[in-house]
């Protein structure tokens, strides 16, 4: 099929993946095992038992940290927010007041966040002064 034209758009697609099918032929996995096989083969008995032990460190190492980076947190209902209709005659008193209200409910809620704050701030402090001989 010959086409005439200039740019990658005039350009049987079977082209494309012709290149594209020899570039990714290169790649067997086949062929870097025998590869690996090959170098391994070339080198001293110690120097494959430090390569492994390095191996084996390195994901004693990592599978540590991996099997302790949970944290289970506990459950806590989820909050949900409805939203009020007002009455779009409310007198200026009326809004005054239900603002009134809503403050104290607004001011005991700071309060309780405050004080799991703190709580929180505590527990990091102990943490951080068990530890702070280590460093």
């Amino acid at each position: 099929m010959t086409v005439t034209g200039a740019g990658l758009a005039c350009s049987p697609s079977r082209a494309y993946l012709a290149v594209m099918g020899n570039f990714l032929g290169r790649f067997n996995p086949f062929r870097a095992l025998l590869d690996l096989r090959r170098y391994l083969g070339t080198r001293k008995k110690y120097e494959i038992l430090f390569l492994f032990g390095s191996l084996m460190a390195c994901i004693v190492i990592v599978g540590g940290f991996a099997a302790g980076s949970t944290v289970q947190r506990e459950w806590q209902r989820p909050t949900i927010i409805y939203v009020q209709s007002w009455r779009a005659d409310r007198t200026d008193a009326e809004i005054i007041a239900q603002q009134k209200i809503d403050g104290e409910k607004k001011r005991i809620e700071d309060a309780k966040q405050k004080k799991e704050d703190d709580e929180r701030k505590a527990a990091f402090k102990r943490l951080n002064d068990k530890l702070s001989p280590w460093l």
